[in-house]
């Protein structure tokens, strides 16, 4: 099997109709018909939520490798086809503006908008994605502002087709995420078999590895899986070494041995990685690679899963890692 571990889909008018009409969070697509950015053939289009605005992106067919219908979800079947054409079994699918969502200014209820947009959301992809018989999956956002409703999100995505939790939301980026205050969270996700997935987008970078480290998290729910996703991988030797040096002079750190195999932590790493030297750091069974499907940035290549396999049969590595990265660990990861 060949898992796709990154992917996005990009939000339509659809994506919304879990919500009522007169919601006054429910997003209205505006097209402002001028460039907005110097150089760009187009502008971006906007979402607008109860006056405030967040970008709806346009895509450009040749630059993703992607079309409307197969990126915005309308043909399953044409994505699932296409999917056929790049060699992958499975896809695992994140948003695009759910990513991001809104920058709300101070007084506006963040936490309603958030857990309106999440529902709809997830109903939305879970009912798109049925019609793959499995081979479309994909991550629950949550709105972390409430984690009461956000534990009720979970649960009702993982009914339907979810194996991954993203968390979201202005707490989400205010808080350590070794705060108690998500302990809920990583419970139920850990109680349903899914993973919390920590995604760049989202603000979720690497820096929340010494958190999470230092705070020996993975410990009190033994059983928890965390991954960072679109982070690239090249961020691991480094935060590796920066631990080392506080376990030395700052403060006995008591460091696990085999740290991410220890921990139950994974990373998509890109295409472009220096793969040979990341494995040196007991990464071998952590390791995933997704196409970034859909987006056109630094992270997105659309022939990432061929590309490790070529890398493999060149003798960078061996075709049993190639194994792994493709297969193995995002299945483990995952729970597919």
């Amino acid at each position: 099997m060949r898992v796709d571990a990154d992917s996005h889909i990009d939000e339509t008018e659809a994506t919304w109709e879990f919500m009522d009409d007169g919601d006054r969070y429910k997003p209205i697509s505006i097209d402002p018909g001028v460039p907005t950015v110097p150089g760009d053939k187009r502008a971006h289009r906007r979402w607008v939520i109860d006056g405030h605005f967040g970008v709806r992106r346009w895509r450009d067919d040749k630059r993703t490798g992607t079309t409307q219908i197969t990126r915005e979800l309308i043909d399953v079947g044409a994505r699932l086809r296409h999917l056929d054409e790049l060699r992958i079994d499975v896809q695992v699918i994140y948003p695009t503006f759910m990513l991001y969502g809104i920058s709300w200014p101070e007084g506006l209820t963040e936490p309603e908008a958030e857990l309106a947009l999440a529902h709809s959301y997830n109903r939305w992809l879970g009912s798109r994605t049925t019609e793959s018989q499995g081979r479309l999956r994909w991550v629950a956002v949550t709105p972390a502002s409430t984690i009461d409703k956000a534990l009720e999100e979970i649960r009702w995505a993982k009914d339907h087709g979810a194996c991954g939790v993203m968390p979201r939301g202005e707490v989400a980026s205010q808080r350590s995420v070794s705060d108690p205050y998500f302990f809920p969270l990583y419970q139920e996700a850990s109680d349903l078999d899914l993973p919390i997935c920590l995604h760049q987008g989202s603000g979720s970078g690497p820096h929340l590895f010494t958190q999470l480290v230092t705070a020996r998290i993975p410990e009190k729910f033994p059983s928890l899986r965390m991954g960072w996703i679109e982070t690239g991988a090249s961020w691991v030797p480094y935060m590796c070494a920066d631990l080392q040096a506080k376990d030395k002079r700052l403060r006995p750190l008591n460091l696990k041995e085999d740290l991410f195999r220890s921990y139950r932590f994974y990373v998509t790493c890109e295409s472009t990685d220096d793969i040979p030297y990341i494995l040196q750091f007991g990464t071998e069974d952590s390791l995933m690679v997704g196409t970034d499907y859909s987006h056109a940035d630094q992270a997105s290549e659309i022939e990432a899963l061929d590309i490790v396999e070529q890398r493999a049969e060149q003798g960078q590595f061996s075709k049993e890692v190639a194994r792994k990265i493709l297969d193995d660990n995002p299945r483990r990861f995952y729970g597919l």
